[in-house]
């Protein structure tokens, strides 16, 4: 093989979130316009949550303060821990459960939620250290949380959600000037 035939090899080679993964949204989350998440599902009922493209955090050159999962007195998200094949000992999710905060250099925070119901698995405390993974690679190693559904719900848990298409239909209405 060549290497112009190599290069036009990789460039059309789908990334692993693309083959693997199915991807799910959330828009305008408890209201606060634009405020959307992405939910990244496998096969294997894995969900990965991460911010959508259009999320407030990733827009104008914006940067991270801080990220927090103590989400209140008595919870923080980074004592779940989980055992064995059943992953028991994790924090049971409502869709609307919040994972963390983030606070943006401008002093605007943001509440990320979980977006649906299962067990918390994982949160991601590398972000903690290097807040700009979740800028630069938001869908890969700047995930915010890892979620198990139960089995009897993982078929059901995306009805809320939006496919990657309903996504662009919802992004393409916000862009469009209202009409009075």
């Amino acid at each position: 093989m060549d290497c112009e035939t190599q290069k036009d090899a990789e460039l059309e080679a789908p990334s692993i979130i693309d083959r693997y993964y199915t991807r799910w949204y959330r828009t305008d989350l408890k209201g606060q316009l634009c405020e959307d998440h992405c939910i990244l599902q496998h096969s294997n009922r894995l969900c990965v949550v991460t911010l959508a493209e259009t999320h407030p955090v990733l827009q104008n050159g914006r940067t991270i303060k801080s990220i927090d999962y103590q989400i209140s007195n008595g919870c923080s998200r980074l004592n779940n821990k989980v055992s064995g094949k059943s992953k028991r000992g994790g924090q049971f999710l409502t869709d609307f459960a919040p994972l963390c905060r983030i606070t943006c250099s401008d002093e605007s925070k943001y509440t990320i939620y979980s977006c649906i119901r299962g067990r918390l698995l994982e949160v991601n405390e590398n972000i903690l250290e290097r807040p700009n993974l979740l800028l630069e690679k938001p869908s890969t190693e700047g995930y915010i949380a890892v979620i198990l559904p139960k089995f009897e719900e993982s078929k059901s848990v995306t009805e809320n959600l939006l496919s990657r298409k309903e996504f662009e239909i919802v992004v393409s209405k916000r862009d469009q000037p209202q009409s009075s």
